[in-house]
């Protein structure tokens, strides 16, 4: 598929290169031109840059750091323990559904690392009692994807766009209002009870039948009461999870707080910028501490051995990801991705309907947008300078703008082939059925993008239509 992609876009970028397609960057004046991919400058771009494309890969250096940790809490048997222990034998399918939507819905605050480290773990879960695994990947990835914006906290993405916003307003309308980080804060959380609603019901009522028994080769152990000693392990390990645990939050957040950045704040600190490296050396030490307490690690070796393990699920998506980071780095040196918005972003800013309706219709094109350009920083980076001036003659504040923005950029996030943690995604349902595409994935999700963009929207409207508070 990735393949194919890459194909596609060097046809593309081949073409419009031809007709000379450009547009101009609203916030720079920067006029961008179509690069095409088969010309001369092209191929010896591709030629300089094929295997810096795939180290380079955003990531893949986050997923081995983060499956080293995980690898040794798995193999060591301390997920295992924790999944005996709290999950008992086998019931409670209902609150396991709701509690892998919570945690997938809440992974925001640590970034990206919600597709790495809980798609596997919801996997085990669902397969514990007795649910399909690639269901649990499934709705774990859905509510990771599509609510990526929605959180009842504060989420690495809330400072970012805001400080986009905050340009925006003051470059192009010297809007003084509310563009701090909590300017969408009253809105998100209740989008994160009307999103986990939303996933809950498409999984039991379509996800799970449609999937029915698994009946593959990967077998979950029978359930068994926890020994003595690996009640003793288990105990060992929450304890070492609790001194470290202990230990980065003070690092962080006392008066030495060295994980603090340069002014002091948490945005662009070095516990913002290492929290995965973070969680999977805690997960690391915490396996460690089960494994030995355990007696299943005798030696650095067992240690040695848990940190491989992973490889071997890595092995597949080796492979995807080189041609996924491929097409990805082709699609962004063609400029294809900002043609195609910023001309989409111009077309729908000549239209003069009402303003609710303008901004229904913004949130269905950033939804669409955000099929081929998925980084909402980078959406948001030229797209603020055209649409907060826009929505702004309409007496409608950057505030409100940004929230329309948010609900399309999300809404879509489980469908598109174009997001970076898609061939991890894949690679891990291949693991339960080695005929696993891209089209089974999409025939999994786009029920849960179209609900909830549709019911996010409609709340959105309910919500504008009454003038409540978008947030702080």
């Amino acid at each position: 598929m990735f393949f194919l992609l890459t194909l596609a876009v060097v046809f593309l970028s081949w073409i419009c290169d031809i007709y000379g397609l450009k547009v101009t960057l609203p916030q720079s004046g920067e006029d961008i031109r179509v690069q095409s991919l088969l010309s001369p400058e092209g191929i010896r771009w591709w030629l300089r840059n094929a295997i810096g494309n795939f180290t380079g890969f955003a990531p893949l250096g986050m997923v081995i750091i983060a499956m080293f940790g995980l690898g040794v809490a798995i193999h060591s048997g301390f997920i295992d323990a924790c999944i005996r222990i709290g999950v008992g034998k086998r019931q409670g399918k209902r609150k396991i559904i709701i509690w892998v939507i919570i945690l997938g819905l809440l992974s925001n605050v640590i970034g990206d690392g919600g597709y790495i480290i809980l798609l596997p773990i919801a996997a085990m879960l669902f397969q514990w009692v007795g649910l399909h695994p690639i269901a649990g990947i499934v709705t774990a990835y859905v509510s990771v994807a599509c609510g990526y914006s929605a959180n009842i906290v504060l989420s690495t993405m809330d400072p970012l766009l805001a400080h986009t916003t905050q340009e925006a307003a003051l470059v192009q309308t010297g809007y003084q209002g509310n563009t701090e980080p909590l300017c969408n804060y009253f809105f998100m959380s209740a989008s994160t009870v009307v999103i986990a609603a939303i996933v809950y019901w498409v999984t039991q009522k379509f996800l799970i039948p449609v999937l029915g028994k698994y009946e593959g080769s990967v077998r979950m152990e029978a359930y068994r009461p926890l020994s003595r000693k690996e009640r003793r392990a288990l105990t060992l390990a929450i304890i070492v999870a609790g001194i470290y645990t202990t230990l980065i939050l003070w690092l962080t957040f006392s008066s030495y707080g060295i994980l603090r950045g340069v002014n002091g704040g948490l945005m662009h600190s070095p516990f913002i910028a290492g929290i995965l490296f973070l969680l999977s050396l805690g997960a690391g030490f915490t396996g460690m501490a089960y494994g030995f307490g355990s007696g299943r690690y005798r030696s650095d070796n067992d240690v040695i051995d848990g940190l491989t393990q992973p490889i071997k699920l890595l092995g597949v998506y080796f492979v995807i990801a080189f041609f996924a980071a491929q097409m990805f780095a082709c699609f962004e040196y063609s400029h294809l991705d900002k043609c195609f918005a910023i001309m989409g972003a111009e077309l729908l800013s000549s239209f003069e309907p009402s303003p609710l309706l303008t901004l229904v219709l913004f949130i269905l094109f950033t939804a669409l947008i955000n099929l081929i350009m998925v980084s909402a920083t980078s959406k948001w980076a030229f797209m603020s300078f055209i649409f907060i001036p826009m929505f702004a003659q309409m007496g409608i504040t950057p505030d409100v703008t940004q929230c329309a923005f948010r609900i399309g950029d999300s809404s879509t996030n489980a469908i598109t082939p174009f997001l970076f943690y898609m061939p991890l995604v894949l690679t891990y349902m291949r693991q339960y059925d080695k005929q696993i595409t891209y089209g089974s994935l999409l025939k999994y999700t786009w029920r849960y993008s179209l609900c909830i963009l549709v019911v996010w929207t409609a709340l959105f409207v309910i919500w504008y239509l009454l003038k409540l508070p978008m947030g702080l």
